[in-house]
């Protein structure tokens, strides 16, 4: 098939270069081929010179329309696992104030205009992620193909970044698939299998394999095919009064989830499509005015470096280790081992699990059925995942195992015993894991022969849900081995965070001074609700007293003895003492009824949770520098990101150190702004 190769005169011309992030070329049939392939990049983003050379390409394909030489556009991905991941974020840094947002965005969305205005047509051919400004970009096209792949997914996760869609996405995804799918999944930035998608009208065709899209995206412009947009009943939605009684539907339903003074996006999203979605011309109008303020925003520019500090946390994991976990052996069937389990199983393992007590093992095999049933949404999956963990009373699973991790009791001589015994069974390689949250490595591995190869992995309640996990360096351990720790944790998609081996690792030395100055005021007559409310209103997802009862107030004073925190004659001690230790008894600090606390009713002023907010939190800070200065972590975004990802710590503020810092720094050209 004869190829016609795109030159520096022709579509480079307009930005006087030849095209490295993108391939074009017209073959025998007289259909362009335009294949994003971003130059040193290991995924395809949006920023600022691929759309500069995809807009030159439009450039040629719009001529060649004209002159009848061309008859479909595809657009597809020279990367093998991955469409677009979306618009470039580093590049948002350089934005500071709603103008240059403004200027910046004009050119892009009048290319996808002329997308969809051109009179041959342009196919989009989608094989792994494709999200954000990528989906917005297939949406401008006629007419998307995509795998059937499980890595292939869309959606618009925007909102997580304290923005929402900027490329005319809000007003092209109500249009395709009608305001209820088009707005949730805005609202919730969530990632959508391909399946679904087709449902629901993202996606137009199927294909199995990446193999097939050539072949299909070319009998798609052959047969000139184009998109059916959201039907008419879908549309109604869009209608006033209707649409006013859906949005507010939408308003109440995201207050749930959210403060509209921490994460204002989604709210200013709903207004948009309130006042605008009638009218869909007049929506995308209005959407570059509504976007540019949110992008501008100490918000927004704390949830990006929220995502950056994701990729810190994934970069704690080396690249290109040999060494890949296929089997895991896990000893102690409680809540804790029988969750990692399940995770392991989950992210493809198989798994060994070993107790003392058959009926705990059973219990906790059992109880994972849960965790299946979420993640996967067949039943030949599921069954897959049930079928990889395994019961394993004897142990027989150790010699195999590529890592053990051990969660059993907290006594010292007990895991000494059997990390001395493991070390004479375990294969060459393997890692040796402890779940301790208490004990010095040093001290458990003092019996072995080899102390260097045990780390600790130290995973947070609930498991399946927490996305952090420590990997504690001990005094002696390995590098080596640590590596491979970090790389275990995120081959089953969990951030690690490698830590010095001290009482309380990181996340528990940090928390535990704030959730111990909380008790305190408690103690002197604070109301626990407006201690609560006041840690809610600066923007933790739950209050220190809350969160003592569901961690275990039993749990909470004995951490609390590690780390040298008194709680002699304390309330505390005093309600551990008569066995209401919480959540799981049914009463601690609150009496729960139904999995809730039963708060009492009280009314509290703005000023006053805000400013008992900030004092709250400070004890935090306090620690979390100090644990920076004694060197835990290696620096201070990843306290950040430790507190973060493993406490909750308010992602808007940026974590406990950013905060400080910001309180300390000269307003921003945007607050400036906003304050006149």
């Amino acid at each position: 098939m004869s190829e016609r190769p795109i030159s520096t005169t022709d579509a480079a011309a307009s930005h006087g270069a030849q095209l490295k992030d993108w391939r074009y070329s017209v073959d025998g049939e007289g259909i362009a081929w335009a294949t994003f392939d971003r130059e040193g990049e290991s995924a395809n983003s949006l920023g600022r010179r691929p759309i500069e050379e995809l807009s030159a390409i439009i450039d040629r394909v719009e001529a060649e329309a004209r002159a009848k030489t061309v008859r479909g556009l595809v657009i597809i991905s020279g990367k093998e696992r991955g469409f677009i991941v979306g618009a470039d974020i580093r590049e948002f840094e350089a934005f500071e104030n709603e103008r240059q947002v403004i200027d910046n965005l004009k050119p892009v969305n009048a290319m996808l205009d002329r997308i969809e205005r051109l009179p041959v047509p342009v196919v989009a051919a989608i094989h792994g992620v494709c999200v954000g400004g990528g989906l917005e970009l297939i949406l401008a096209c006629h007419y998307r193909i995509a795998t059937r792949d499980d890595s292939t997914r869309i959606g618009f996760p925007e909102v997580k970044l304290g923005i929402f869609p900027g490329f005319n996405g809000t007003a092209r995804s109500i249009k395709q698939v009608g305001p209820m799918a088009a707005m949730q999944n805005m609202l919730t930035g969530g990632m959508i299998r391909a399946g679904a998608a087709k449902a629901m009208g993202f996606i137009d065709q199927l294909v199995a394999s990446p193999g097939e899209l050539h072949w299909a995206a070319r009998k798609a412009v052959l047969q000139n095919r184009r998109s059916t947009p959201a039907g008419a009943a879908k549309m109604l939605l869009t209608k006033w009064p209707v649409r006013s009684l859906l949005a507010k539907k939408m308003r109440d339903e995201t207050a749930k989830k959210a403060r509209e003074a921490h994460y204002p996006a989604p709210f200013r999203l709903i207004d948009l499509f309130e006042t605008h979605g009638g009218n869909l011309p007049a929506m995308k109008a209005a959407e570059t005015a509504a976007f540019a303020p949110l992008m501008v925003s100490d918000t927004s520019r704390n949830l990006r470096r929220v995502f950056r500090l994701t990729e810190m946390l994934k970069a704690q994991a080396p690249r290109g280790l040999k060494w890949k976990p296929t089997r895991a052996h896990i000893i102690g069937a409680g809540t804790m081992g029988a969750d990692i389990a399940g995770v392991c199983a989950a992210a493809g393992m198989e798994v060994t699990l070993q107790d003392i007590s058959p009926e705990q093992l059973d219990k906790g095999i059992k109880s994972q059925g849960k965790l299946f049933a979420r993640k996967f949404k067949t039943k030949p999956l599921r069954d897959a995942a049930k079928s990889r963990l395994i019961a394993d009373p004897q142990g027989r699973g150790i010699g195999r195992a590529d890592i053990i991790i051990e969660a059993i009791v907290e006594r010292l001589d007990i895991k000494q015993k059997l990390f001395a015994d493991l070390e004479t069974k375990i294969k060459p390689g393997a890692v040796l894991a402890t779940n301790t949250s208490s004990l010095k490595l040093s001290d458990i591995s003092q019996p072995m022969k080899d102390p260097g190869r045990l780390i600790g992995l130290h995973f947070f309640s609930p498991v399946p849900q927490m996305p952090l996990v420590e990997v504690v360096r001990g005094t002696v351990t390995r590098e080596d081995e640590v590596k491979k720790g970090a790389a275990f944790v995120t081959s089953i998609d969990k951030f690690p965070l490698i830590t010095k081996d001290v009482p309380g690792f990181l996340v528990n030395k940090v928390l535990t001074p704030y959730m111990f100055a909380a008790m305190e005021r408690l103690e002197k007559g604070e109301s626990k609700e407006k201690i609560d409310e006041a840690a809610r209103a600066f923007g933790m997802p739950m209050g220190p007293i809350e969160l003592a009862d569901n961690v275990g107030l039993d749990v909470c004073a004995h951490v609390a003895k590690i780390l040298g925190q008194s709680s002699e004659g304390s309330r505390l001690e005093r309600l551990v003492a008569s066995g209401r230790l919480g959540k799981k008894s049914g009463e601690g600090f609150y009496v729960w009824k139904d999995g809730k606390p039963v708060a009492a009713e009280a009314k509290f002023s703005k000023s006053d949770l805000e400013k008992l907010g900030r004092e709250l939190v400070q004890p935090m800070v306090k620690e979390a520098q100090a644990s920076l200065d004694q060197g835990v972590v290696e620096s201070a975004d990843l306290v950040d990101a430790g507190m973060i990802f493993g406490t909750g710590f308010a992602p808007f503020r940026g974590g406990p150190l950013h905060y400080q810092a910001s309180l300390k720094e000269p307003a921003t050209a945007p607050q400036r702004a906003a304050a006149e």
